[in-house]
């Protein structure tokens, strides 16, 4: 099983992936350098998965690392997450927030409810990327995670601070408000809500680097 470690220094964390004979799936363009007896290739997405690719932002060609070495994977002012998927246990991650994983681990595509991604600002199709099988995956995070249990119960958010959720909790948008007044007067666009019985991955606040260069790019935008 390959071993994943986060490293950091001056602000900039990036992910080191040490592997004995063994193989990894990263996200595509994530590959800073690499050392020792290491192939790659691009495993091909099936017909299916090439139509899902021109509705989505996720890209569905993840590059696979395999033999004996060590892979570095490119740094961020973010963070990342290293997390453990269980057998018979599905995960629904956020748009782009998939890293790398195991190679045992199988990637897939789930697609959220039309009216959910509507409201969502998705336009029509929104898809995710889907995790089942056993091994460690790695999350692209903006700050520090926190994990959450329901047992048939809500959680209601200001937006899309839930990176992932086990299948059995299902994602609907709503407004925050049940009268037009309230939520006239709120000043809450709309209210992401997740019922349902599992686990979920909250990340609330942002390491104040990638907060800062956030709001610098969008400053710099108007101007």
């Amino acid at each position: 099983m390959a071993k994943f470690e986060v490293e950091q220094t001056e602000g900039m964390r990036w992910v080191r992936v040490d592997l004995d004979d063994d193989d990894v799936r990263t996200e595509r363009g994530a590959l800073n350098h690499m050392k020792g007896g290491l192939t790659m290739d691009v495993p091909l997405p099936s017909l299916q998965a090439w139509w899902v690719s021109l509705f989505s932002d996720e890209s569905l060609l993840r590059p696979r690392y395999s033999g004996t070495g060590s892979v570095w994977l490119d740094s961020t002012l973010g963070g990342y997450h290293v997390m453990k998927i269980r057998r018979n246990e599905q995960w629904i991650l956020d748009t782009k927030c998939f890293w790398a994983s195991d190679g045992e681990v199988k990637l897939s595509v789930h697609r959220e409810r039309f009216w959910t991604s509507y409201w969502a600002d998705q336009g029509l199709f929104w898809y995710k990327t889907a995790l089942s099988g056993s091994g460690q995956v790695v999350l692209s995070v903006d700050g520090p995670v926190e994990e959450v249990k329901l047992d048939n119960d809500r959680l209601v958010t200001d937006g899309p601070i839930v990176i992932a959720r086990t299948s059995g909790i299902r994602l609907t948008v709503k407004r925050p408000a049940r009268s037009l007044l309230s939520f006239w007067l709120s000043g809450q666009k709309r209210a992401y809500v997740y019922e349902g019985t599992g686990r979920l991955l909250l990340c609330t606040t942002p390491y104040w680097r990638q907060r800062m260069q956030r709001e610098r790019g969008t400053a710099a935008a108007y101007v």
